[in-house]
């Protein structure tokens, strides 16, 4: 009967545990995305990635960072796509000028704000996500003459809004 009740304690005090920490993360996570202007997409983007389970704050923003690049690859990926059969002149150069944007944003950006945060240099890391937020501003502006018709709004738009949202989280450790 002792050892049942041992066990039982054993395993009360691991949920416990388990549950303490789970909970903490999640508060984090919470408390950290309240800082930025976009919540519900930073909480998504923290919770589906199993590294946040244990991160500080330079760690979601690293796993936003991680984000951002990601999105503006598969951005960058439809693009490409696109190009290969587009006919209209206009479109092709819209298309065009977003190449040069995500490319800044894929070789140049996301790897200064990455480097920043890893160096403790958050600085660098806020204006980085603020310029890559800006490139994707600026393609999806190429589509002015006619906005509805861009067909990488909303890639354009999550590279913008998770750019945001990493800004948001490197000027918290400044």
């Amino acid at each position: 009967m002792t050892k049942i009740i041992s066990l039982f304690i054993l395993e009360a005090v691991f949920c416990l545990t388990f549950f303490t920490v789970s909970y903490s993360d999640i508060n984090l996570i919470q408390t950290t995305c309240k800082k930025t202007p976009f919540y519900d997409l930073c909480v998504l983007t923290l919770k589906s990635d199993p590294r946040s389970s244990t991160a500080d704050v330079s760690e979601l923003a690293r796993i936003v960072a991680d984000s951002v690049n990601a999105k503006a690859i598969a951005t960058l990926n439809q693009i490409s796509a696109l190009l290969k059969s587009v006919k209209d002149p206009t479109l092709e150069k819209a298309l065009e000028g977003c190449i040069v944007s995500y490319n800044t944003i894929i070789q140049a950006d996301i790897p200064v704000a990455i480097d920043a945060i890893e160096k403790n240099n958050p600085k660098f890391a806020v204006q980085s996500a603020t310029d890559a937020g800006n490139e994707a501003q600026a393609c999806e502006n190429s589509f002015a003459e006619k906005p509805s018709n861009s067909p990488i709004f909303s890639g354009n738009k999550a590279v913008h809004d998770l750019s945001v949202v990493l800004q948001s989280i490197a000027s918290l450790l400044l």
